[in-house]
């Protein structure tokens, strides 16, 4: 029994390493009329996703674009606050992907982005069912990951939203208090004044 357990451990170890999961997780903060580019070498059939999230400053948008060897435009998204972008290497070299926020001459932004993707394994048709089990739920844990990251920036978003609103509105109310008690007193101040003119005229 031992040796059955170790024998499956070391396959389970095995399988892991050959998909080669490639996850990171970033927050940058970018200013104003500013960008910043990032870059992963891929080989053929190597996939690769990347999500991003503005968590906060200006109209919450920024721009994405990502190019592959030769300087090939894959996409190019214009003024948004949340995207994904997935595909997979058509041939081997340099992927560049960049955060702008060159539109904005005067506010700062910051970016939450995740990159990952697994380094293609071919298959020989002697794939065990076990291993293709084994990466369905890597992708499956995978899309788990970036959705709750998403819901974390997005929480903190609204939270964000929410004080603000809430300290707004606290101010606000400050104001017009305060504008209220003006109006009553000048309101005395004037039926004062008034009562006291017709009493020195009669």
């Amino acid at each position: 029994m031992p040796s059955r357990l170790s024998l499956w451990a070391a396959l389970l170890l095995a399988l892991a390493a050959a998909l080669v999961p490639v996850v990171h997780a970033h927050t940058i903060d970018l200013a104003a009329a500013s960008r910043d580019c990032y870059f992963e070498d891929l080989h053929t059939e190597d996939k690769m996703t990347v999500t991003y999230q503005v968590a906060g400053g200006g109209h919450l948008d920024i721009d994405f674009w990502m190019k592959g060897p030769g300087d090939k435009m894959m996409t190019d998204q214009k003024k948004r606050d949340t995207g994904t972008h997935s595909f997979t290497a058509e041939m081997d070299g340099r992927y560049t992907y960049c955060f702008s926020n060159e539109m904005s001459t005067v506010t700062g932004k910051t970016v939450s982005f995740n990159v990952h993707g697994i380094m293609y394994v071919e298959d020989d048709g002697h794939t065990a069912p076990i291993e293709r089990e084994i990466r369905a739920l890597s992708s499956a844990l995978e899309a788990v990951k970036d959705e709750q990251e998403y819901i974390v920036v997005r929480e903190r978003l609204h939270r964000d939203t929410a004080e603000s609103t809430n300290n707004r509105v606290k101010y606000w109310s400050i104001v017009q208090t305060i504008m209220l008690f003006g109006v009553c007193g000048w309101q005395v101040f004037y039926l004062k004044r008034f009562f006291e003119v017709k009493r020195t005229s009669g």
